[in-house]
């Protein structure tokens, strides 16, 4: 399994900005009027027309659903993801809401989520920053600051704290260097300093790595990682395990994992949600909703290589029902 990981050479010829590969399309003979007289019937009818709803919201892009959204509160008066709610219920409930939202919205109310009560479910927080662009992510603090009427920022500081706290931060700040031109002296530099804050001393400096990790752009990061091995004979996510524990190995390897292939690291989060006895539903829908438009296609090619079995397969021995057939809809059989 962890030949992906070490592959820094495919790493290198991957594009980038990488192209978008997402099994939900733009529909192209959107007709707004259309969609919301289908979805009036199947939803306010007695009885719900699952496979129509499903079908709609499943091939239509997150604009057109925006659209239809509005239309159908024109014309019914009603609200369409509180009808979805109230007509339907469990994990297809989940992913049929999740939908009908924009992506930032879903993303900020995750969040929220993952920050209320006590204590705070760090993995939500690493899976959405690690994985995001800066454009998401400053999409993704719009949302929130409107549904909280306070910045994620802000909000974050108090709720994390220690180096953890500043790497969550400074991916919250979405001040990630855009750039696509690579530096090979600044990559060895990097490398050789990130080697001296891990490998080469007794204790790590974990402000090192954040600096580097959370700042520079992602092209002059995948130049890092080749320096890196260069230097110390073993990949950068090899040492991070080996020097440091629990949410921060876990965060930066994350962030690691998503320089080298944002994809491959998504299909391990969804063999993880499936693997064993019982399924993490809502981690499932989180991920196989928030790709959808993204890079869903990349994600199944990534999960067969890494598994030898089809993404496809695996929802359908692995989930039932409507929820299941929703599923299968956004990834689409190989």
């Amino acid at each position: 399994m962890a030949h992906v990981w070490d592959d820094l050479e495919s790493m290198l010829k991957a594009p980038y900005p990488p192209v978008e590969k997402g099994t939900i399309k733009p529909h192209l003979n959107f007709k707004v009027n259309e969609d919301v007289e289908t979805l009036c019937k199947a939803i306010q009818g007695f009885g719900t027309d699952e496979k129509s709803v499903i079908d709609i919201l499943t091939h239509r892009s997150s604009n057109q659903k925006q659209a239809i959204s509005r239309a159908y509160e024109e014309k019914s008066k009603r609200i369409l993801v509180n009808d979805l709610k109230s007509d339907t219920g469990g994990d297809f409930e989940d992913v049929l809401v999740r939908l009908a939202t924009l992506p930032a919205v879903n993303d900020a109310k995750d969040i929220i989520k993952a920050t209320k009560g006590a204590g705070t479910d760090k993995k939500i927080l690493i899976e959405i920053l690690a994985s995001r662009t800066n454009k998401q992510i400053k999409e993704l603090s719009a949302a929130y600051a409107d549904e909280t009427k306070k910045t994620l920022v802000q909000n974050l500081k108090h709720e994390v704290s220690g180096d953890f706290g500043k790497a969550i931060v400074s991916l919250a700040e979405a001040a990630r260097d855009e750039s696509t031109s690579v530096n090979a002296n600044k990559a060895k530099e990097d490398a050789q300093a990130l080697y001296n804050a891990g490998e080469k001393k007794f204790g790590t400096d974990e402000s090192k790595f954040v600096e580097i990790l959370c700042k520079r752009s992602i092209p002059q990061l995948r130049q890092t990682l080749v320096e890196y091995k260069n230097i110390s004979g073993k990949t950068l996510q090899k040492s991070i395990e080996k020097e440091m524990s629990g949410e921060m190995e876990e965060l930066l390897v994350a962030i690691v994992k998503c320089i080298m292939n944002t994809p491959a690291y998504f299909a391990e989060k969804l063999h993880e949600s499936m693997k064993g006895i019982g399924t993490h539903e809502s981690m499932l829908t989180r991920i196989m909703v928030s790709r959808a438009e993204v890079d869903m296609m990349d994600i199944k090619a990534e999960y067969k290589k890494l598994y030898q079995s089809s993404l496809y397969k695996q929802i359908s021995s692995d989930v039932t029902g409507n929820y299941c057939d929703c599923l299968r809809m956004i990834c689409g059989e190989d």
